[in-house]
């Protein structure tokens, strides 16, 4: 299954092969065959980057995203995606998106702590314990955060919220009666691996 927000990419990302093979067919050139079979590496390695694959999705609160965690304080943390993870974003929580807010900024990358100014997408998900903040934020290379909910919308624990198209970081802040059960260092899963729970 590939990703919502994909397809502008991948059709760009699919030019220059398609180039490569209509020059090959037209001229007979063997150069603009192997220019082919080189520029397909591109919309292949993007439909294995947009992925979405299906997640039986766990009790209490769940992770937002693959990857490995960077940071746990208290009642919030980090978890840092290679460019070699699946990069949807989950809800952590079931509940009502109560504000999302585009903040414009810089790309520094998503593995540094000195990340603050970096642009980012804040998400408030209301629940019955109290308000969760999602913060997707575009590293050097993601350039895009692409929402797939808006304020108003229900969403369910697990529920796709929307994807940063390449390394990138996603930080969640719970309310205090929340326990955060990971560790740095984790490798965990969107949807799959348990985070949390409640007092």
């Amino acid at each position: 299954m590939i990703a919502k927000g994909a397809g502008i990419p991948l059709a760009v990302l699919t030019l220059p092969s398609l180039l490569f093979v209509c020059l090959n067919f037209l001229t007979g050139y063997t150069l603009f065959f192997y220019l082919f079979l080189l520029f397909l590496a591109l919309p292949i390695f993007s439909l294995y980057f947009f992925r979405n694959p299906k997640r039986r999705i766990t009790g209490g609160i769940v992770c937002p995203a693959d990857g490995r965690v960077a940071v746990v304080k208290d009642h919030s943390f980090d978890i840092f995606m290679g460019v070699t993870n699946v990069h949807v974003n989950r809800s952590p929580v079931s509940g009502k998106v109560i504000s999302q807010t585009h903040h414009p900024g810089t790309h520094r990358p998503a593995y540094h702590d000195d990340i603050e100014g970096n642009e980012r997408m804040e998400t408030e998900v209301e629940c019955l314990h109290g308000t969760v903040r999602i913060t997707q934020l575009a590293g050097i290379i993601a350039r895009r955060i692409v929402p797939y909910v808006s304020p108003g919308d229900e969403v369910k624990a697990g529920q796709p919220i929307g994807m940063i198209r390449f390394g990138s970081r996603v930080r969640v802040e719970l309310p205090e009666s929340a326990v955060v059960q990971i560790s740095v260092g984790d490798v965990v899963r969107a949807g799959e691996t348990k985070v949390g729970e409640w007092r």
